[in-house]
């Protein structure tokens, strides 16, 4: 590995970089601190390394078992620039809510630009894809392309790409005009995060997809799991879809109580809920 500017580091805890604050070691951590740095460890990486992604540390539950691989930390990969009147360009690692001013429905998912990209991010209706001019992804060994949304299929909560590359930055197409109101949307959309969602706990956001035309949270509260609890982890009674660190649940807590609401909800509703959240490693 040469000239590296930052700091490869081994058997390193995951936990204060998860949002849920859960989770075992990484065999191999790094955040590099630009892109050009990025392409520079991936270009010296032995190509047998598996790579797991993360930004902010919301929508994943990394298992107490952890990684057994190389984690790569997006969060200095945060440049923003608003390109003309009409489209601007966020990097990775930039937190969606910096984008809110341009698309309201972003300013209360806790995410970064790379794993909204990589879900097709959205809510109250709309979903982050629908601004999308092109995305700049990078491969396995280092090289940068430029895609646009034909070289992916993209769907409710899902992106799926044909090649084995990560999205690194994007651009965006924005409407000048909307910016005033949007600060309105804004305020009314956090009043009702605020009302209806567990903020400032420990949460991964929504752990499971709505089914089509239903709600997973209705669902799950319709069972009568709001309060349900498996060691410190704790289905919110604020929010049936999210679930909550009471402050030593472990990785194993939260997944158990994952698959226990997945089964009441299929016996007493017949519903299969998906997963939104990814658990990893995938076993």
């Amino acid at each position: 590995m040469v000239r590296l500017r930052s700091s490869l580091k081994n058997n390193h805890y995951l936990k204060n970089h998860i949002t849920l604050r859960v989770g075992g070691q990484a065999r191999l951590f790094y955040q590099p601190l630009n892109l050009n740095d990025l392409i520079v460890f991936l270009r010296n990486l032995p190509l047998q390394e598996d790579i797991i992604w993360i930004g902010s540390g919301s929508n994943v539950l990394i298992r107490d078992s952890g990684i057994d691989g190389v984690v790569i930390c997006t969060k200095n990969l945060n440049g923003f620039e608003e390109l003309n009147d009409s489209v601007v360009r966020a990097e990775a690692g930039l937190p969606c809510a910096k984008l809110a001013k341009y698309y309201p429905f972003l300013s209360g998912i806790p995410g970064t630009v790379g794993g909204a990209l990589a879900m097709n991010a959205g809510a109250f209706g709309d979903e982050i894809w629908n601004y999308v001019v092109e995305v700049e992804t990078i491969n396995r060994k280092g090289d940068l392309m430029i895609r646009t949304s034909n070289n992916f299929k993209i769907s409710y909560r899902n992106v799926i790409c044909s090649n084995n590359e990560w999205f690194v930055a994007g651009k965006f197409s924005f409407d000048k005009d909307d910016i005033d109101r949007n600060k309105r949307i804004i305020q009314e959309l956090a009043a009702k995060r605020a009302a209806s969602q567990p903020i400032g706990e420990w949460t991964c956001g929504s752990v499971f997809r709505n089914p089509p035309g239903d709600y997973a949270a209705r669902l799950i509260e319709s069972c009568g799991l709001k309060g349900k609890r498996i060691g410190d982890a704790e289905v919110s009674c604020k929010h049936a879809n999210f679930i909550v660190n009471k402050g030593n649940a472990t990785a194993e807590d939260v997944e158990n109580l994952i698959n226990y609401v997945k089964e009441r909800v299929k016996k007493q509703t017949g519903i299969d809920l998906l997963l939104e959240v990814k658990i990893l490693p995938k076993i």
